[in-house]
């Protein structure tokens, strides 16, 4: 491995603001009860980068972001649901909160990445959220899979 690309070991909000934009989404800051955040939007569907815990010697950089889309339902969730692409996904977590379906995906930079980690994480976030629009629109119980003759995803 060359020594020659730079490392980074902590991110500002601009800073991710601006791999964003590079990527092609459009961002803006807001502030939520007293904390700042990004919020930009991908595949028509709204999500937040959200600080997570500051640099030690700088408070304003930050060690690892949370990439987070909450989606309201309307109704109920199918039992198993939020179990069942947990177990299939790798690097987000999908979780029922209230009255919301929350996607959320951690972006840690402790340590030192590259800046094309912090643009591959920025791509698979895109994945996950394409992926979990098409989930939610195609899913079915495995009673239901097997009431219709088709085998039952494991």
């Amino acid at each position: 491995m060359s020594d020659a690309t730079p490392m980074i070991d902590s991110v500002t909000l601009g800073d991710l603001a601006e791999l964003l934009q590079e990527a092609g989404y459009r961002t803006n800051e807001s502030e939520q009860n007293g904390l700042r955040q990004l919020l930009s939007a991908s595949q028509g569907v709204g999500f937040a980068v959200r600080p997570g815990n500051p640099h030690v010697e700088d408070g304003e950089r930050l060690l690892d972001v949370t990439l987070s889309c909450a989606l309201r339902i309307d109704g109920v969730l199918p039992e198993g649901m939020v179990a069942t692409w947990n177990r299939s996904k790798r690097f987000g977590r999908l979780s029922q909160q209230g009255d919301f379906l929350v996607l959320e995906m951690d972006v840690l930079v402790a340590g030192g990445v590259s800046r094309g980690h912090l643009r591959t994480s920025v791509e698979l976030w895109d994945r996950l959220m394409r992926e979990l629009l098409l989930y939610l629109r195609n899913y079915r119980a495995p009673e239901q899979e097997a009431e219709a003759g088709e085998p039952a995803a494991s």
